[in-house]
């Protein structure tokens, strides 16, 4: 039986109209294939207050649905240390004692992909570890990884190979880290259908990686290209009125602006969830990302 499907926002301010197609994109993708729909709150970092009830105001005004209770990642966190505490216990885990500069710095591992962990604190004693605790130094915990790529395969893109190197679990604040949070996550919420914007697949094989070893389900995942402003680049709040307040501001419907991201997939005639429900057809979808004009939002962009 078909499990869930999910989006899941970091509550750090709104969404901005590339949020909101994912958001459909993803809740499309969920309730085409009989699946529920989740809205899980990623809010281990940065938190807005008051960020967290917009994004599901800004959902529900666009006519998306979702299936109860919306959970926090910040309420879970006995089940990342479960997570933890079990690879542990399989000798997966080490102390990183590595600052983010000194491993940018740092050559990759022989034989490693590009831009991996080079392991520099994989194999310290327990004496160059204790030593380096004594110096006040935060540790990370990461994962001994025994593989440098995995093969995935994704429901729009096809097969991808990705880096695996020796990710970090917990970080040096004590807090759990992404890749190992949404994996538990997915797994512990019975998600198995993962729609998000293909700037994550890299992530991807670190994820099914992760999941393997903790016995975990594995998610069918489909990454969907991203929105970009008229200069090519990743649209962002800067770009101008690119959120759903701002285009209400401006005298725009919540049904109009679904309109225009309903246009950009393919569907311009679709008025209601309703009809672009009954029309969706993923393998029609858009392979290139929507460059997107704030300035004439009614009428999508298609430049060069």
């Amino acid at each position: 039986m078909p499990g869930f499907g999910r989006f899941a926002p970091s509550p750090s301010g709104d969404l901005h109209l590339g949020n909101l197609r994912t958001a459909l994109l993803a809740w499309l993708f969920a309730r085409s294939t009989g699946r529920g729909f989740l809205i899980r709150l990623e809010d281990l970092d940065r938190v807005k207050a008051g960020a967290a009830e917009r994004q599901l105001a800004d959902l529900a005004a666009i006519g998306l649905d979702w299936d109860d209770p919306v959970v926090r990642q910040s309420e879970r966190l006995p089940l990342y240390e479960d997570a933890i505490a079990r690879l542990t216990a399989a000798g997966r885990t080490y102390e990183c004692f590595c600052t983010r500069k000194e491993i940018q710095q740092a050559v990759t591992a022989p034989h490693g992909p590009l831009g991996a962990y080079p392991g520099t604190c994989r194999d310290l004693t327990e004496n160059e570890r204790a030593q380096r605790r004594a110096t006040g130094r935060p540790a990370a915990l990461r994962l001994r990884a025994d593989i440098t790529e995995l093969e995935i395969t994704d429901e729009l893109l096809g097969s991808y190979r990705g880096a695996i190197d020796d990710l970090v679990l917990r970080r040096g604040d004590g807090s759990p880290a992404y890749n190992l949070a949404v994996v538990v996550d997915d797994a512990a919420q019975g998600i198995d259908q993962v729609v998000r914007g293909d700037d994550l697949l890299p992530s991807t094989p670190r994820q099914v990686y992760l999941a393997t070893l903790l016995g975990l389900p594995i998610p069918q995942y489909a990454h969907v290209p991203l929105v970009l402003n008229t200069e090519g680049q990743r649209l962002a709040k800067r770009d101008g009125a690119v959120t759903l307040h701002d285009r209400i501001a401006l005298g725009e419907s919540p049904a109009q602006v679904r309109g225009v991201l309903a246009a950009s997939l393919g569907y311009p005639n679709a008025t209601t969830t309703s009809q672009l429900l009954t029309g969706f057809r993923p393998d029609t979808l858009p392979k290139e990302p929507w460059r997107l004009d704030p300035d004439g939002l009614l009428q999508p962009w298609s430049g060069p």
